[in-house]
């Protein structure tokens, strides 16, 4: 069960937004293989100002940045995930019009007991 967090500006349209969403949530399901009605997300929307990114951090040229977050549970390996990073920017250019210098990912790794998705119980838990 991802937990996924964007951040974008809040100049985009709602059709925009949501394709980032869907684009992000399809990366998912095809890369690492998580059900598709497993979708927990968080979209906030900033003024410009208030997103905050090098232009030119590591040769990458940025203007418009969008930041992905994905908590997820460890155990995924380095050519999966590195999928996923693909997969999430070509889904955003493609549906959303995100340039792939503008799509910053990270991942946060944690253990099944970290999990709570209601009723206070770790479902995750064997």
């Amino acid at each position: 069960m991802p937990l996924v967090r964007i951040d974008a500006r809040s100049d985009k349209s709602p059709e925009t937004l949501r394709a980032i969403s869907d684009g992000v949530h399809h990366a998912l399901v095809d890369a690492i293989g998580i059900p598709a009605d497993d979708r927990f997300q968080i979209l906030t929307t900033h003024p410009a100002h208030e997103l905050v990114f090098d232009e030119h951090y590591l040769g990458v040229e940025r203007r418009d940045v969008v930041f992905v977050q994905i908590t997820l549970v460890r155990g995924r390996s380095d050519e999966k995930r590195q999928d996923l990073y693909r997969r999430i920017v070509r889904n955003l250019e493609a549906d959303a019009g995100v340039r792939p210098q503008d799509v910053v990912v990270t991942l946060t790794e944690n253990e099944r007991v970290d999990w709570s998705v209601g009723e206070g119980v770790a479902q995750l838990v064997p």
